[in-house]
């Protein structure tokens, strides 16, 4: 099955509708869910995803009660995998190994640190196997010898970024992207996805046959913006989360179509990510 893995960020608008998305989202067909911590120098994440930060810190988001939320979520019912997506030096404030013993205590499955070069992540991966929580590596187009170096690293999935820069709506994809997930697939043990600017339904078409699965972010980020009035009124907050549903549904669609296509004609062998476990 093709991962569809959407990117929200924990406390915006609220802490108690980021658990409301969450199951929306998992009872949308999302296979994995994403988590940002918000953080006040988001290198790389563009404007939609700061503005989402910027209005989470004022609710007091910080990555402790981000971890947190994740134990709620699980409370909840929330069944998917979910992985922390946060920058460094909050980590490094709260203590790595503290950082690690909080994930695993609320049910977290995987941990990306977008700030932290693979080449000193060394600590950061082994505190990840010990506490059976997998450090998620990103991978860009750079050289052969570092895509197949991260790649031979990598554990439970495989992070593409599609482009060089931060993250956005972008209209088009690179067009070098294709051959860029086909090469890390030749390197990779484990599944390939890719995000970083895919914002509908259209790209994931585009890329459903070269990739384990897709990465969305700040289109999903800006429904919730488009949305946040509805959703903080308790009063409208089920209207805002069918629409919300809807859309994210339509972003699926397209892997859903693939999946049922190549069932009819073919039995594969399917790579999936553990929930919890390395590889």
């Amino acid at each position: 099955m093709k991962h569809f893995i959407p990117f929200i960020v924990a406390g915006d608008p609220s802490e108690e509708v980021t658990i409301d998305l969450a199951i929306a989202l998992e009872q949308a067909g999302a296979t994995i869910l994403e988590l940002g911590v918000p953080y006040s120098d988001p290198l790389a994440d563009g404007p939609i995803i700061q503005r989402a930060a910027s209005r989470a810190l004022k609710q007091g988001m910080t990555l402790t009660t981000a971890l947190e939320l994740i134990g709620r979520m699980r409370k909840k019912g929330v069944k998917i995998p979910i992985i922390v997506f946060t920058y460094y030096n909050p980590v490094l404030q709260l203590g790595e190994e503290r950082f690690f013993a909080l994930a695993q205590q609320n049910g977290a499955n995987g941990v990306l640190i977008p700030d932290l070069p693979f080449e000193e992540s060394e600590h950061m991966r082994m505190l990840g196997d010990a506490y059976d929580i997998p450090y998620i590596s990103l991978v860009a187009p750079t050289s052969h010898e570092r895509i197949a170096m991260i790649a031979s690293q990598a554990k439970s999935f495989l992070y593409c970024v599609s482009s060089l820069g931060v993250t956005g709506i972008r209209d088009s994809l690179p067009t070098q992207l294709h051959e860029f997930l086909q090469q890390v697939k030749r390197y990779s043990r484990v599944p390939v996805v890719v995000g970083f600017g895919i914002s509908n339904a259209q790209q994931v078409e585009q890329l459903q046959h070269v990739c384990d699965g897709i990465v969305i972010g700040s289109a999903i980020v800006q429904k919730i913006e488009q949305l946040q009035d509805e959703l903080i009124n308790i009063d409208t907050r089920q209207r805002a989360l069918t629409a919300f549903s809807q859309y994210v549904a339509a972003l699926i669609e397209p892997l859903k179509k693939v999946e049922n296509n190549e069932s009819e004609t073919t039995i594969t062998t399917t790579k999936t990510v553990p929930t919890g476990q390395t590889d």
